[in-house]
């Protein structure tokens, strides 16, 4: 027997009850696991069968092993060995491949032993979308926004309110030129960029219609293909955005294989009609799992000196930003919005192919299809599809430094709960009577048609 625990036998011997649960727990750090609670669960929708673990302690706690179950013993999902919870971490794990999560069910988590309770919960009905403890760890099951990963959105929320804009909405484009799977846009002056999720990026012009065509010169008629570094692969393009004259797309995966959720840097100088990645930041290991097909749905670009001028705060430093301490990067920060968790995560994405991530926040709906910064207004916008009902979100950097709601937006009365995978605004040079023009991207095609326009506020 060591010192340390003989030392501790007599204390226990003559310390009395009211220490004897404390003696027999072992040693200290076993008691941390008491600061472990099932705190958000999903049955339904994306990332349905999702159970995210909480830590409400002041140590991290080493779960290897430890098993969660729904209300039948022989349903098992063991946490994979060397997974940590750090103080105040939220954790999110699919138990999907171990057993389903029902609509009038419970979700229960062991120590490795299988047999010592942590920490129980169960419900009713399915989530919508999600059943989250408000407050965090120690609540009741609550209806609430998805916020696997993140503390949990437990507050009356802000109210969705009308479109800010017209209710109008038109065509944007010709009969069937792009077909299914137009996702994310851009709009770089008098240039629309458009992903597909085929892995091709369209460059379109001005159609002089209030519309865009496909640019017929340079290679870029049909779209260009994309590739990764090395010129192999065919990248799951969902998101674009244009920084320093170079095109950065976000993929989910490498055609319809496992996940890859990276950010790809293209040169389109070119007149040929492939585009080769020229660097690529795979980010998958540094973000919890999805499914292959719920990955990057969005990217956006926000330059540094918005974010330092807004007093925005660094998740990795918990300092303020300082954009020296990364060294050559873009000049700003990129934000990548996930579809399977609704989650939105900014890194720093350095020369050197090294990256950092500075921010993560929930987006309070299922699931994120578009994020676009709006430098006129410093916002971020945050768009989901029909899964959503087409909802908008805005936020800003509020005075904590970090990126809050400050509106919820529902989509125009006279757009239909389309696909809409896409959504871009014109540049303040548009405004026109208070509003300027926003367009839509319809992964689905409704009616032949892939682009729509509407118009915002100013």
């Amino acid at each position: 027997m060591t010192e340390s625990r003989a030392r501790r036998r007599v204390f226990c011997l003559v310390a009395g009850s009211l220490l004897a649960a404390a003696c027999a727990s072992g040693p200290a750090h076993a008691a941390a696991a008491q600061d472990v609670h099932l705190n958000e669960v999903v049955t339904t929708g994306s990332v349905n069968d999702s159970v995210e673990l909480y830590n409400s302690g002041t140590a991290a706690v080493d779960v290897s092993g430890w098993i969660i179950k729904d209300d039948q013993d022989s349903s098992k999902y063991k946490i994979a060995a060397g997974t940590s919870l750090a103080p105040g971490a939220f954790r999110a794990f699919d138990v999907h491949s171990s057993f389903g999560l029902g609509s009038s069910d419970k979700a229960r988590l062991y120590q490795a032993n299988g047999t010592t309770l942590v920490d129980s919960v169960s419900w009713s009905e399915h989530s919508d979308p999600s059943w989250s403890r408000c407050p965090d760890g120690t609540g009741p099951l609550t209806a609430a926004p998805l916020t696997l990963g993140a503390a949990n959105s437990c507050g009356s929320g802000t109210a969705p309110v009308a479109w800010p804009g017209g209710s109008s909405i038109t065509t944007a484009d010709a009969s069937n030129v792009f077909g299914e799977d137009l996702s994310g846009l851009f709009q770089d002056g008098g240039v629309l960029w458009a992903a597909q999720n085929s892995g091709k990026l369209w460059r379109l012009l001005p159609n002089g219609s209030g519309g865009w065509k496909p640019d017929t010169a340079n290679g870029w008629s049909s779209g260009k293909t994309l590739r990764f570094p090395g010129g192999s692969g065919n990248p799951d393009s969902e998101g674009v955005t244009v920084t320093g004259g170079a095109a950065f797309v976000a993929s989910e995966r490498n055609g319809s294989g496992s996940s890859r959720t990276s950010v790809l840097r293209y040169d389109m100088s070119g007149t040929g009609s492939t585009l080769t990645a020229t660097k690529e930041w795979n980010l998958t290991a540094d973000l919890p799992p999805v499914g292959a097909n719920l990955g990057f749905e969005g990217v956006t670009w926000v330059p540094d000196a918005s974010l330092t001028g807004a007093g925005f705060a660094d998740a990795s430093t918990g300092a303020a930003y300082d954009p020296g301490h990364y060294g050559a990067h873009s000049g700003g920060v990129f934000f990548v919005g996930v579809e399977g968790t609704g989650m939105v995560h900014g890194y720093v994405l350095q020369d050197s192919g090294a990256f950092t991530r500075v921010a993560s926040f929930a987006s309070g709906m299922s699931g994120v299809m578009e994020v676009q910064w709006e430098p006129q207004a410093a916002r971020l916008w945050v768009v989901c599809d029909d899964t959503c009902h087409g909802q908008h979100r805005t936020f800003r950097v509020n005075s904590s430094g970090a990126f809050a709601t400050t509106a919820v937006y529902n989509r125009p009365t006279g757009m239909p709960d389309y696909n809409n995978e896409g959504f871009a605004l014109a540049g303040a040079s548009e405004c026109t009577g208070g509003t300027k023009p926003v367009y839509w991207s319809d992964d689905s095609d409704d009616g032949g048609h892939a682009l729509r326009k509407g118009t915002v506020s100013c």
